[in-house]
């Protein structure tokens, strides 16, 4: 497992069996369990550049290398797939058509991040009599919102603003979002914080702000994330006993 910031994998090209696709865009995330859905990928002259939608269930493994992401698909599924409208919302409807089409299990039958399931490939690799059963939200829409546009929105504490959305720090095995990256070079000077999506009271979706239940004087004496060191255990520690929570690994609140 590896935290990966989301705006490192712009240059990252998805490689199909057959051919390259294209390159990453962005990533859509559900905001009610903060786990990215889709990889927004902009595709080569071969696809006439549109841009389509890929579930982390097609991930080949391993998939990573030097810029390059793999996945268990061809140039032509790719081609074939269902359009969408990055510009609207992706509906129920929407994503079951892509599931559909490449013959990807559904992530939204269980009470899991990834259905009855923890991660992207165990639901792959899932028997299929099981993945189809009990749907009972299968018409319920979620949330999806894009990386892209939520970056820049202004962090609040219980004091006023703190900084504003950097970026995202995901797990590459889940694809669960596991901090924000903060920068609050407005008020501390070259001091970039991580904060847990499990800590935000509430987002404000039509003002752009994101609303947490913490002082900025908590804030301001949160350990200091540098981006050029990996993010250890025992920083993560560090940073959770700052806030009074336990960690996430060990499914404490």
């Amino acid at each position: 497992m590896h935290l990966r910031r989301t705006k490192d994998l712009s240059q990252y090209t998805i490689a199909a069996f057959d051919t390259d696709i294209g390159k990453v865009y962005d990533f859509y995330f559900d905001d009610e369990q903060w786990t990215i859905r889709y990889i927004v990928v902009e595709t080569g002259v071969v696809l006439s550049g549109r841009k389509v939608l890929i579930s982390p269930v097609a991930l080949l493994h391993p998939a990573w290398s030097p810029l390059h992401l793999h996945v268990k698909l061809t140039w032509e599924q790719v081609e074939n797939s269902p359009s969408i409208n990055l510009h609207k919302p992706v509906s129920r409807q929407h994503e079951t058509e892509h599931h559909d089409h490449y013959g990807w299990p559904y992530y939204w039958g269980g009470t899991g991040v990834w259905g009855s399931w923890p991660n992207p490939k165990s639901l792959a690799d899932a028997p299929q009599t099981k993945l189809r059963t009990g749907l009972k939200d299968a018409s319920k829409d979620i949330h999806l919102r894009s990386t892209r546009e939520v970056t820049g929105y202004h962090i609040m504490s219980t004091h006023g603003e703190i900084g504003h959305l950097e970026d995202f720090l995901f797990d590459d095995e889940t694809w669960e979002i596991r901090y924000a990256i903060v920068d609050t070079k407005n008020w501390w000077p070259g001091k970039k914080i991580l904060l847990r999506p499990q800590w935000i009271e509430r987002v404000s979706w039509a003002d752009q702000e994101i609303y947490l239940k913490i002082a900025r004087e908590t804030i301001q004496k949160s350990p200091k994330w540098d981006p050029d060191q990996p993010v250890s255990r025992e920083y993560e520690l560090r940073l959770h006993r700052h806030y009074g929570y336990g960690p996430y690994w060990t499914e404490e609140k």
